[in-house]
Formats: C-alpha cells, structure tokens, sequence
C-alpha cells in the first residue's frame, strides 16, 4: 500500500547510488529509521537547497511504496543550527549522537524518547556554542543522551545488581562492567572487562536517570565511552567510525 509520510526528521547517512541519486537514511519522528532515494540529488545542489544537510531538523515528505527504500519527495530545513556546525566540540558530540542513532535503532521502529533526545541534546549544544562551555560538560550532554537512547531501545544498564546472579553491590565500592551482558558482573560470576570506580559508577547511575552532574573531563568521557562500549556490544557500532 502506497502512502505519504510527512514527518521532522534528521539525516544521519547518505551515499552515492548510481550516477546522480543518493540513498539517504533518516531518523524520523514518526517512523524512526527509515531509508530514503533521492533522485537527482547529486546531478543538482538546488533541488533540495540544503535539506540534506545534518545537524539541523528538516520537514520531510516521504513516499512508502511498501518497499525496503522509500523516496525522498521534499526536504527542506524547518529548525537550523548553525552555531553547532561551526564548533568542531560540538559537531563531534552531535555527529556522534547521530551514528548512535543509525546503528541502534531498528528500521521503521517508531522512537520517540530517541527523537526527543536527539532534538533535545542538538539544541543544547547549538545554545550552547559561544558560552564558554567546558568540554567535560559537552560529554556529559553527549552520555546523558547514549544512556537514555540504550534504555530506549532495551539496553539500559543495571548497575546495582550483578546482571547475572542478582547480588546487590554496595554502592561504596568499584565494580566490573560487562557491556554484552548489560552491566555489573560480580567478581563471583567472573566479573566484566570493564572496571569501574565508585565516583564513576556513582555518576554513571545519576546521568542514567536524566540528572545533571558535574565531573572531570576524564570522568565524563569515561561515562561516553562506557555507553558506546555496550552499543559496540549491542548495536554493532565501531566508536573508531
């Protein structure tokens, strides 16, 4: 069945097909992940006149014919950030979301928390541009939003209990992580290639239920390597891309 999909939405990967189409794929607000052919975008730059750029959130008209590719009818730029694309700190943080995005959420899944989240973290590094931000605070943006999109998809952390024979661990003391099994793995069960401090998990915890914190910039960038390590581990995601 043919239908129109007209929805907000964020490019997260686009790549050449044939001589002068790209195959685009979106995060969208209403159908989550979806890929779309663009005829003609790479013969003319004015088609779309910048509604293929990232970063910045579109208005898309989609057409579904009920295939794996639907195609790209319109795109045009509805909410710009363009603080966020001339801060190399902020760009980095921004496109990192968005491959999150690309390799955890399935295709064709609605996610609204996700969509949420992303809106949410690409306004707050756009405002935030200009501001004397530290990066430390930039990262921790950056993991609030890694650790709400793994609950959103199924792969929130537990870092309370071992993921495997449910013993509490107390809250005073370091742990062993193991991203594949999805947190805490006691030293009894084998413990997790991952280790832990206190302070770190502490924080870990905080910025898992949403709340503001502050770190050191090895901290925080401990907290962002810690949810890519499980998307790695779930998701598929190579942090080195």
């Amino acid at each position: 069945m043919r239908r129109r999909v007209e929805t907000r939405g964020l490019l997260v990967r686009s790549v050449a097909y044939g001589e002068s189409d790209l195959v685009a794929t979106f995060f969208t607000e209403s159908d989550g992940k979806v890929s779309a052919l663009v005829r003609g975008a790479r013969r003319s730059s004015k088609r779309f006149a910048g509604g293929l750029e990232p970063m910045h959130v579109l208005a898309l008209t989609l057409e579904d014919k009920g295939s794996e590719l639907m195609r790209l009818a319109d795109s045009r730029v509805v909410e710009m950030h363009l603080s966020l694309v001339g801060d190399l700190a902020a760009l980095d943080a921004g496109g990192r979301a968005l491959r999150w995005l690309r390799h955890l959420c399935p295709p064709r899944t609605p996610e609204p928390g996700a969509w949420e989240g992303i809106v949410g973290l690409l306004g707050a590094l756009d405002a935030g541009v200009g501001e004397s931000r530290a990066p430390e605070d930039i990262d921790l943006d950056l993991a609030r939003f890694g650790f709400a999109l793994l609950a959103e998809v199924g792969y929130g952390l537990e870092l309370d209990q071992c993921t495997r024979c449910g013993k509490t661990v107390p809250a005073e003391r370091a742990v062993m992580v193991d991203p594949a099994a999805g947190g805490v793995v006691c030293t009894s069960c084998g413990g997790g290639a991952m280790r832990l401090s206190s302070r770190v998990r502490a924080l870990a915890a905080a910025v898992a239920r949403g709340e503001r914190v502050a770190a050191s910039l090895d901290e925080a960038r401990a907290l962002v390597k810690l949810a890519e390590d499980v998307m790695a581990a779930h998701g598929g995601l190579d942090p080195a891309r």
